[in-house]
C-alpha cells in the first residue's frame, strides 16, 4: 500500500502544467498592517508632491529612470523556506516537459547553432558557453554530444529504441513502455525544447551510469547549478520523473531556480510541484 501511495504522488507531481501563472500569497496579520501603514504614507506623499512647486529644470534627474532590477538574484532558499514564484519573463526557463506534460504541436525556439553544429534555445546560449569554458579552464574536456532535437529526429530515435527492444523478444506494447523509460516519446523530450544537452567527458562518451564517475561529471554536478543547468534526471527521482537516472543531461531552468533546487533537493517537478502550493 505505501508503494501505491508513493506512485500516486508521483503522478501527481509529474502531471504539472508547464506554463506557471502567478498565485498571490496570503498576508499574515502584522503583514496587513505594515500594507495598510505604506499606504498611508504613500497617499500623504501623493498629496505633498501634488502642492510642492515643479522641480527646477537645472539639475532635473528626469532621464536616469529607476534602478533596473531585471539582473538581480534572490539568495538560494535554506530547507524549508517558500520558493519565490519566478515572473512571467522567466516562465520559459521552467516550462514541464515530461510523459504527462507534452509539448505543443506549435512549439517553435529560436536557435543558435554551437561549434560542432548542434544547437540550443539562443537564450540559454551565454550561460551554457560560461560553463563550457568554466568546465575547460578547471582541465576537464567535457564534450556536448546531444542538444536540441526536433520532433521526427526525437521518433527516429524512439523508434530505433523500440526495434532494438523488439528483437529482444519484447512485445510490441512493451517494448514502447521500456523505450520510453530512456529514451523519451516524441513530443515529450525536453531536448526538443532546446533547453536540454547531453554532456559527457571525452574520455568516456558512453551514455551510462560509468559517466558518474568522470572528472566531467564531477565538475558539472558541482557546479552547473552556478550556471542555471540542473542535472534533469537525478538518482532515485526516476518515480516523479518518468525518466531512468542520466549523469549526463542538464536541463537549463535560470540560476536563480537552479540554485533553489540544489538547497532544496529537489528535481524539476518537485520545485514546480512547491510553486503551485
Amino acid at each position: 500500500m505505501e508503494k501505491m501511495d508513493r506512485r500516486d504522488a508521483a503522478v501527481s507531481a509529474g502531471k504539472r502544467t508547464g506554463r506557471r501563472t502567478r498565485r498571490r500569497r496570503r498576508m499574515s496579520g502584522p503583514g496587513r498592517v505594515l500594507f495598510s501603514i505604506s499606504a498611508g504614507l504613500f497617499v500623504m506623499a501623493l498629496v505633498l508632491a501634488a502642492l510642492a512647486p515643479p522641480p527646477a529644470q537645472a539639475g532635473s534627474e528626469e532621464g536616469r529612470g529607476l534602478p533596473d532590477s531585471a539582473g538581480v538574484t534572490a539568495p538560494p532558499l535554506s530547507r524549508g523556506e517558500e520558493p519565490v514564484l519566478p515572473s512571467e519573463e522567466e516562465d520559459w526557463r521552467l516550462v514541464l516537459v515530461n510523459a504527462w506534460n507534452p509539448l505543443p504541436e506549435d512549439e517553435t525556439v529560436t536557435l543558435k547553432e554551437l561549434s560542432n553544429g548542434l544547437r540550443v534555445d539562443e537564450r540559454c546560449y551565454p550561460d551554457l558557453q560560461a560553463m563550457m569554458d568554466a568546465c575547460r579552464a578547471d582541465g576537464e574536456s567535457p564534450v556536448i554530444c546531444s542538444a536540441y532535437r526536433s520532433r521526427e529526429k526525437q521518433a527516429e530515435l524512439f523508434q530505433n529504441k523500440v526495434d532494438r527492444l523488439l528483437a529482444q523478444g519484447y512485445t510490441r506494447e512493451g517494448a514502447e513502455a521500456e523505450a520510453g523509460k530512456s529514451v523519451a516519446v516524441p513530443g515529450t523530450s525536453e531536448h526538443q525544447l532546446g533547453l536540454a544537452v547531453d554532456i559527457v567527458d571525452l574520455y568516456n562518451q558512453n551514455l551510462d551510469h560509468t559517466q558518474e564517475d568522470t572528472a566531467v561529471q564531477k565538475w558539472l554536478m558541482e557546479h552547473s547549478w552556478e550556471y542555471g543547468f540542473v542535472l534533469r534526471y537525478p538518482n532515485g527521482k526516476s518515480e516523479l520523473t518518468g525518466i531512468i537516472y542520466e549523469p549526463w543531461h542538464y536541463r537549463y531552468v535560470g540560476r536563480e531556480a537552479a540554485a533553489e533546487m540544489r538547497t532544496l533537493g529537489v528535481c524539476l517537478e518537485e520545485y514546480l510541484e512547491a510553486l503551485d502550493k
